[in-house]
């Protein structure tokens, strides 16, 4: 007998009643919905643990063979027995009592171990009925089937059987019951069976148990065998055309098995690959170092000018192209990187009246941490988030598209599922990779109801591949760097550390060649790739970053504020080789050029010393959209806007500049945008978050007291609550408060003078379990509950020995 049990539990309360505080915690732990609120005592915790809602939860994180050992349950005779259970379930003895013990230890099974019992709503949840067969595949009972039926008709079921009848129906059913669970017997009726009645019950055998009689020509060949089963109740109607196999009949036939194919072992995830640890930390070092600069380079091109929040909220498709190409990446990863950044809180929408994605001032202060920390706070964020990134593209259940950045992309076991495939990887020798089939195996025996097969093995598939993308796992193989954050509890700064040496050091120069390209042997200072990034672009990345100079590139430069000369003495102090002349050819051209034509405001106006540039651009058709006209020979004027026409002179090939009032050339380089303060969206899982042990003893404390308060079980000996001495403390708030949090650290006693509504000061002797946000929550003695406290209400706090 274990504890968990009494000698003869009429309920599933009085079987809680019996259980250690210890097995009460885990109860809590394995199911925290019933602690949200606390129940009053044992049996509102027992009523609780049987309502539909939390019995669904706390099926959908049963294995496979803990959920056939319930389904079995289910269709085994109330009570059942634990020898009856085991004949169910040949081949599963081994691990049998390690299932029962997972659905007792989760209020799902109660009772001796000669008469276990579901509670009421896991049985009917996992039992078959009409029209809904178990997952076993049987139908319902004899009986279930025969309800309704007429008594002649049970009586001719007897006779056809070669039974003697029986008074009443109840009667009858049970006897051909009998016969259906005797082996023997029931072979002996069937050898007299004509062979397509046999071969329609092994049809039915294994599930699903309904069938239906055909019509016309197919009705008239199964008729005679079909008429042959029903005579004898091997069959039984339903609805007209349908007939079902009744229970007894299939697991007779079954040989006793509930299910064709137990599976008491989970699937094995082997290494299918093994690579030297060095090389997979490399690898993945590689390509975190990538996601930070993927990072940050999208969101410094949504710096000044970031793309607009459609109205349903969420990045339009043509935004998500931009960013692909910007990226130069397939959309499908512009996704991931987007959803990666607004899941690290580090870009969302500024909630303007024109609103539009912009970095958040959080992503300052990300810029200026090591790059360790950098990827960190992305490889936190993508591992406790609940937003899948693959089910961009995709429609919910109305119809609707669902957009990068916007809403419809949490799925609650996300996080779970992410964080479970990595401890798979972390079970396997370090450097090995498993076959990402036999991970989603794994995952399908681990939680066969919490997730669709689609679902699990869209999110599976993500998983393993965005784990490779941000460098948690290197050719298939979980990182050293990210096992600390698999640790219990998490080591963010282990990992960190252990990530910080794998990066290159940055460099400090460049190697510029005579086909106006420049190659970064690495990953560039910041501030030189800031440099960079304006005064050319990126051809491609890799180990080394191609950058290639062009007259557009060069002009932006220049249109930033950099002087020629300031370029210039750049590019001889950052490249290790000399400076190729057709690149210095291609600054000053581009320098000479570049504010030739000046544009300022009238709407605007054109000018320039060189009168015959202006008489070109007059006889351009192209410039006809411009709507120019000379208003003096070195000024023309045009109706659209500066920033109009800057723009579109520099379609045709112009390097116009602009200029403030006063004649001077103005600097188009604008301070970046940011948001507001924004938090990072918070994560949705599918469960409510685990309560840690303090939270936990207290409320087993609360829950024992509701108990005795109710007189449904004695006071132990012993538990006496402890009495208030003298007047209610006084003491200074950062000593009350200081009190407080050492009681709460070391499971200690505290005395406090808690004011009242009424402004009368109460004594109250409280277990404190934590002291957060202006709270402290605790056990309280005094009334024999869990409490929570504003802090501002107490006036005092000493230790209670």
């Amino acid at each position: 007998m274990t504890s968990g049990s009494i000698d003869s539990p009429r309920t599933l309360a009085d079987e809680l009643r019996s259980r250690s505080d210890a097995e009460l915690s885990e109860l809590l732990r394995a199911r925290p919905d019933l602690l949200s609120p606390l129940p009053g005592d044992l049996s509102q915790l027992a009523t609780r643990a049987g309502a539909r809602t939390s019995v669904v939860r706390a099926l959908e994180h049963l294995d496979t063979f803990t959920l056939q050992t319930a389904e079995a349950l289910a269709i085994a005779e109330r009570p059942c027995s634990q020898h009856a259970l085991t004949a169910l379930l040949p081949g599963g003895e081994e691990r049998l009592p390690e299932a029962l013990a997972t659905l007792r230890s989760r209020a799902l099974l109660w009772g001796r171990a000669d008469a276990l019992r579901l509670v009421r709503v896991a049985q009917e949840l996992l039992a078959p009925s009409a029209g809904r067969p178990s997952a076993t595949g049987l139908g319902p009972t004899l009986a279930e089937a025969a309800a309704g039926m007429a008594p002649s008709r049970t009586q001719a079921l007897l006779t056809a059987c070669g039974l003697p009848p029986t008074h009443d129906p109840v009667s009858a059913i049970a006897a051909l019951g009998a016969l259906f669970r005797a082996p023997e017997r029931l072979a002996a009726l069937l050898a007299e069976a004509p062979e397509a009645a046999r071969s329609a019950l092994d049809r039915l055998t294994w599930g699903p148990p309904y069938g239906t009689l055909g019509s016309g020509a197919d009705a008239a060949r199964s008729g005679a065998p079909l008429r042959w089963l029903l005579d004898r109740g091997l069959l039984m109607p339903t609805q007209p055309g349908t007939v079902v196999l009744p229970r007894e009949v299939a697991l007779t036939l079954r040989g006793g098995r509930a299910h064709r194919e137990p599976r008491p072992e989970p699937p094995p995830v082997a290494a299918v690959a093994e690579h030297a640890a060095e090389l997979v930390d490399a690898t993945a070092a590689g390509a975190a170092q990538r996601a930070v600069d993927t990072v940050e380079e999208l969101l410094t091109s949504w710096e000044h000018e970031g793309p607009a929040v459609l109205r349903s909220g969420g990045l339009g498709v043509r935004e998500l192209k931009r960013v692909a190409v910007t990226l130069d990446v397939p959309e499908p990863e512009a996704v991931f990187w987007l959803e990666l950044a607004y899941a690290a809180g580090l870009v969302a929408s500024d909630g303007e009246a024109d609103e539009r994605y912009a970095p958040t001032p959080a992503y300052d202060a990300w810029l200026a941490a090591p790059t360790g920390e950098r990827w960190l706070r992305l490889a936190t964020a993508w591992l406790a988030g609940t937003r899948v990134p693959a089910l961009v593209g995709t429609r919910d259940g109305k119809g609707r598209l669902l957009a990068a950045l916007g809403s419809g992309l949490d799925r609650g076991p996300a996080a779970a599922l992410r964080h479970r495939v990595l401890e798979l990887l972390a079970a396997l020798p370090p450097g090995g990779a498993a076959d990402p089939v036999a991970v989603r195996r794994r995952l399908h025996w681990e939680w066969p109801r919490r997730l669709t097969d689609e679902a699990r093995e869209r999110l599976a598939a993500a998983a393993l591949a965005e784990a490779e993308t941000l460098g948690v796992t290197g050719r298939g193989a979980l990182a050293s760097h990210a096992r600390p954050l698999l640790a219990e509890p998490p080591r963010p700064a282990a990992a960190a550390e252990a990530l910080a040496p794998l990066f290159p050091e940055p460099v400090d120069h460049v190697l510029l060649q005579a086909d106006l390209t420049a190659i970064a042997p690495g990953p560039l200072r910041r501030d030189l790739r800031a440099t960079m990034a304006l005064a050319a672009d990126v051809e491609s990345t890799g180990g080394a970053t191609v950058y290639r100079f062009t007259p557009a590139s060069v002009r932006r430069a220049l249109d930033a504020g950099l002087t020629t000369d300031e370029l210039h003495a750049f590019l001889a102090e950052v490249s290790r080789t000399p400076v190729p002349q057709p690149l210095d050819y291609l600054v000053d051209d581009v320098a000479r050029r570049h504010g030739r034509l000046r544009v300022g405001a009238a709407t605007s106006y054109l000018r320039s010393e060189d009168e015959t540039a202006l008489g070109q651009l007059l006889a351009d058709r192209r410039c006809e959209p411009l709507r120019l006209r000379r208003i003096a020979p070195t000024v023309l004027v045009s109706s659209l806007s500066p920033d109009q026409l800057l723009l579109r002179l520099r379609e045709l090939g112009q390097a116009p500049a602009a200029e403030t009032a006063e004649g001077a050339v103005l600097t188009l380089r604008a301070e970046p945008r940011r948001t507001p303060a924004r938090s990072a969206p918070v994560p949705a899982p599918d469960t409510p978050p685990p309560a840690d042990d303090a939270l936990l003893d207290a409320a087993v404390r609360a829950v024992r007291a509701g108990d005795h308060a109710a007189g449904a079980a004695p006071r132990p000996a012993g538990a006496k609550a402890p009495e208030p001495v003298g007047p209610p403390p006084r003491t200074p708030a950062t000593e009350t408060l200081n009190t407080l949090r050492a009681a709460a650290e070391t499971g200690g006693l505290v005395a406090i003078g808690y004011v009242g509504a009424d402004g009368v000061a109460g004594h109250h002797v409280l277990a404190p379990v934590r002291v957060t946000g202006g709270f402290v929550t605790a056990f309280d003695h005094t009334a024999d509950e869990v409490r929570t406290y504003p802090l501002h209400r107490i006036a005092g706090a000493v230790p209670v020995e």
